[in-house]
C-alpha cells in the first residue's frame, strides 16, 4: 500500500512542473522519456524472468527457485530499480522538483523493502550470499 502512495505522489507532482526553463525542460525531457524507457525495459523483463515465482509480496513462494539469471544477472531487484527509473524518467519529463522528492521516497522505501527481502531470500537459499556479492541492488553498474 505505501509503495502505491508513493507512485501516486509522484505521478500527482508531476503536475506540480514544470520546474525549470525551457532549454532545460527540453534535454531532461528527452532524458526522461529515455530513462523511462529503459526503466520500463528493465521492469518488464524482470517480470517475465520471475515467471511463476513472481509474487506481490516481498517474501519467496513456497515452492520459488532462485532467479539469478536475465535481468535478475545484473541486478536483484529488477522490478524496483525499473520503477525508481520510471519515477525519476516522469519527474525529468514534467520537470517537477515535487515529483524528484516523490522518487527519492519511494527509492528509500524500495531500500528499506529490499533489504527485508534479501533477509528472506537469503534464510531460504542456499546460493543468495554469493549471488549478492556478485550483483547489484537496482541498477546494472550502479546502484
Amino acid at each position: 500500500m505505501i509503495q502505491v502512495v508513493l507512485f501516486g505522489a509522484v505521478a500527482s507532482a508531476g503536475a506540480l512542473g514544470p520546474g525549470w526553463p525551457g532549454s532545460v525542460r527540453t534535454v531532461t525531457s528527452v532524458a526522461g522519456a529515455v530513462v523511462i524507457a529503459c526503466g520500463g525495459l528493465l521492469a518488464v523483463r524482470g517480470v517475465l524472468d520471475l515467471r511463476e515465482n513472481l509474487t506481490v509480496f516481498p517474501r519467496p513462494l513456497a515452492g520459488a527457485r532462485l532467479v539469478d539469471s536475465g535481468a535478475y544477472g545484473l541486478v536483484r531487484h529488477p522490478i524496483y530499480g525499473g520503477l525508481i527509473l520510471g519515477a525519476l524518467g516522469w519527474s525529468l519529463v514534467t520537470a517537477s522538483w515535487p515529483a524528484l522528492a516523490a522518487t527519492g521516497l519511494l527509492t528509500a522505501f524500495f531500500e528499506l523493502k529490499s533489504r527485508r527481502e534479501e533477509a528472506w531470500l537469503a534464510a531460504r537459499f542456499d546460493g543468495y550470499e554469493a549471488y549478492r556479492r556478485r550483483t547489484r541492488r537496482f541498477l546494472p553498474w550502479l546502484h
